[in-house]
This record gives structure tokens, sequence and C-alpha cells, in this order.
């Protein structure tokens, strides 16, 4: 792992032996493995939280959000029974507010900020209430947004995950023209193919994606992206700005003999493939699986193995527990699943035949004098007939297409200044394809509304600042 051989994310091809597929489940049983993980709270149980609230002056869960929403503000007006106030305080910040109200490590990020965040006490359960909040806007299909007059700007923006998205509304709040250009035949990017299915039920990712399109102005050109079907050049002479939101199109590889056998899949393509099946029974699995990482994508494709119908789970990771990218809360509920943690072991050897994977061997890890990871030299094998990757992405220049050599890279990710423009002028980048110190949708969301407003100044000259999370000026 760390490696830099990549290939691009096209979908997993499985082929696994019948004998060594666990048995299909029952459609109930599954509606009982791929249930909401955090069900909704009704309007009790959100009066009763929200009451819990001290609704802090300089409050640190505000501070604690990428996105800076005004939390005691959007939590004060549920506890006054204003749900679609507080709805509106959330999506003015946040418009895929409805999404990090599910997918967000709350745990890490503004509940880990709360002020009753203690060991006689429990933080504010704010994922939920901002889930309650927001789910009344879309149930009753309310549009709060409208749009300025127009400017007569337009602005292409490649890739319609949540940065692309998140730009692509605030330009058009402020009147501009926009049109999208996502390669996959659907927008939503990671929210539509790489969540897990647990997190986001019911098309939800989808049925946010038509919300935001419905203040207008905001035009989606799906099968076209940098190198299929438009180039940066293009792209530049034809419009104003431009927002690259591509996202990360290769996988890293193992490197190891045997990584090709049948049965070894990256954990990206199979998620993005459950996200869209209308058939669980459809999807292959193992009955002894294993996955190699230690971030939220290896959590996701073991808790939704075990969903499937594995037997048997474990995930390995090289490292120590706290050195993984997913929380302690993932982890935790990767265990009440079933899954098996291992920690100290990076794999060394991947043996099978053309039926498949049959075994992978592990090499027990430490941390030397320096800090450094290195093998102890002790070995052990783990019995899989199916093993997933998931050992990051990255960027892969070469699959931007023409243009894309005038991009500074740094480090894999394209790199911009403090107003999220790249080395080319009127150029602009954000989300995963920029350099983070974490992934995250709500990151995602704040680069894409901070590129807007970097856009809209350049454009027309005017300088708009936020308050609390929202457009001022």
């Amino acid at each position: 792992m760390g490696n830099e051989q990549v290939r691009e994310s096209a979908g997993a091809r499985v082929t696994i032996a019948a004998e060594r597929q666990a048995r299909s489940l029952s459609q109930e049983e599954y509606k009982k493995t791929f249930c909401d993980i955090h069900p909704a709270l009704d309007s009790k149980l959100a009066a009763v939280e929200s009451s819990r609230c001290y609704f802090c002056y300089d409050a640190p869960c505000m501070e604690a959000c990428p996105t800076t929403i005004n939390i005691p503000e959007f939590i004060r007006r549920i506890s006054t029974g204003n749900r679609k106030g507080a709805g509106i305080e959330i999506l003015e910040a946040n418009i895929l507010g409805g999404t990090c109200a599910r997918v967000c490590p709350v745990e890490v990020l503004c509940e880990q900020a709360c002020v009753r965040n203690k060991a006689e006490d429990s933080p504010v359960k704010i994922g939920l209430l901002q889930r309650y909040a927001t789910d009344y806007i879309f149930e009753n299909k309310i549009q709060p947004f409208t749009r300025a007059a127009a400017s007569g700007k337009t602005v292409a923006i490649v890739g319609a995950g949540p940065a692309g998205l998140s730009c692509a509304h605030q330009l058009s709040k402020l009147g501009h023209d926009v049109e999208i250009f996502e390669a996959k035949p659907k927008a939503g990017g990671l929210n539509e193919y790489g969540i897990a299915a647990y997190k986001m039920l019911e098309n939800f990712a989808q049925r946010e994606v038509d919300f935001l399109l419905g203040i207008g102005g905001i035009k989606i050109h799906n099968g076209k992206g940098l190198g299929t079907g438009v180039t940066l050049p293009e792209l530049r002479k034809s419009y104003d700005a431009v927002f690259l939101a591509t996202g990360l199109a290769g996988v890293n590889a193992l490197q190891l003999v045997g990584e090709q056998l049948p049965g070894v899949i990256n954990a990206v393509d199979y998620i993005s493939t459950l996200r869209q099946t209308k058939n669980y029974s459809d999807l292959k699995i193992g009955k002894k699986v294993v996955v190699i990482g230690g971030g939220n994508t290896a959590i996701d494709i073991a808790i939704q193995s075990k969903s499937l119908g594995a037997e048997d789970v474990t995930l390995v990771y090289r490292r120590s527990a706290s050195d993984m990218s997913a929380t302690s809360y993932e982890q935790e509920l990767a265990q009440t699943h079933g899954v098996t943690l291992r920690y100290w072991s990076k794999p060394v050897a991947i043996n099978g035949d053309e039926k498949g994977v049959q075994s992978v061997v592990f090499e027990k890890t430490l941390k030397n004098v320096k800090g450094e990871l290195e093998g102890t030299g002790e070995k052990f094998t783990l019995y899989a007939d199916m093993v997933f990757k998931a050992v990051g992405q990255v960027l892969v220049p070469a699959l931007l297409g023409e243009g894309a050599e005038l991009l500074k890279i740094s480090k894999g990710k394209i790199e911009v200044n403090a107003q999220k423009e790249t080395s080319v002028a009127g150029v602009y980048a954000g989300g995963d394809c920029i350099a983070h110190k974490e992934d995250l949708t709500v990151v995602a969301v704040q680069d894409g509304k901070l590129a807007a407003l970097a856009i809209h100044e350049k454009l027309t000259g005017r300088k708009l600042g936020l308050t609390g999370g929202k457009i001022n000026g």
C-alpha cells in the first residue's frame, strides 16, 4: 500500500466459483441488513434533542463544521417548531446538507466539538437534527432559492459530484448560467456511486440533485467529461470560467503477484455496482471475504459484504487502529456488524488459481525507532474466496485529456490557491481532486461554494463574503 501504480476505475467485474459464493438472502433479510443505519427522529424526539442545545454564542460546533452552518440557530428554530426555517438555514450554508446529515463523520466534527461532549454527558445529536430539518424541505417539495438577475456569464463545471453541484448552485443563485459535464450516466458523484447503501437509502442522492437543479440555470451533460467528449482548451475558449471537480479516477494497486486473480476486486467499483443494483441477490459475494485498507471505503465494503450474506469478513490494516482514517465510530460499527478487524499487518502475497483467489498472506508490521513502518518477518495466512482492495484513490492526470498538462500537479493533486484557482488563469478546482487533510463530502461542498464566490468576483468585480456559511454583500 502507498504505491503509485493506478488504473482507471471501470466497474466491478466479479468472477467467483458457485461453490465459493455465499447464499443469497431473502428479500426480507436484505431489508433488515440494508436498513437505515440512523433512523430519522420524529417530532417528539427532535423537540427533546433540540432542547438539550445551549445555543452557544461562540459555538464550537459551528467552527468545527467545514461549511460553517449556524448550528445553534437551526436547532433553535427546531425547538420553536420552525422546521422549514431550520432546513432553509442549513441549506443556505450547505446545499447538500441532506446528504451531509447522513454521511458526515459528526463524531469528529460538530458533535465532537459540542460543549456537552463530556464523560458524564453526550453531545447534542446535531447530525440527526440536521436530517430532521432538511428532510422536511425535500418531503414537502419546498424550493426556497431563486436566481439573481442574469449576468450574461457562463461557467463550465467538470464533474457533478458534491463540489461541482455546490459550485453550480451558488453560481446560479448569483445569476450565472452553468453547464456541468459529467462522465457518468447520473449526477451525484460519490453521493450516488460511492457511499455505502445503508447510509443513503430510497434514492436520496437523486432526490437531492433534483432539488438542487430546481433553481434553474444549470444544465448537465451526462456521458461527457475531460478526455471523454470535451477538453480543457475547448472549455476555456467557450466559457467565461471553468471549475474542475473531477474527483479521483484512479485506484491504488497493491503491486502483488495474484492481484489480477478472479475475486480480487477494487472496493470502489463494487460499491458503485451495489449502489446501482435493483436486486441485491444479483450481486455475487464470497463466503470468506478479506478487505485490505483502513479508510471509510474499507469499512463500507466490509459491512456491506456481511449485509449481502458473507459468512466471514476480516478487515486488515497495516498500522494501528488510531492510524486508520476511518473513525473509531466507523470501526466499532464494523465490529457490531460482525466484521473482524486486524491491525499491524500488510499483504505480501495473494494465492489462487484460474478459478479464483484462495488466500492472502500477511506479514505483521511494527513502527521502528524512526517511526517508519517495517515488517517483522512473522507471517500468517487468511483464507478467502473474495478480496477487496480499499487502499485509496488517486488523480490520474493522463485521464484528464488534452490541455491537462497545463495544470500544476503537486503530490498527486491539482494545486490551487486560496481562491481555488489553479495554475491556469480562469480555471478553478475543488473536491477530492485537490489536496485536503480529509476527503469529505462536506469539505467538497465548501470548496464549490468558495470557488463560486471567487469566480463571481472575477467575472463581475464584486466581492462577496460569508456569514454563518451564507453569502452576504
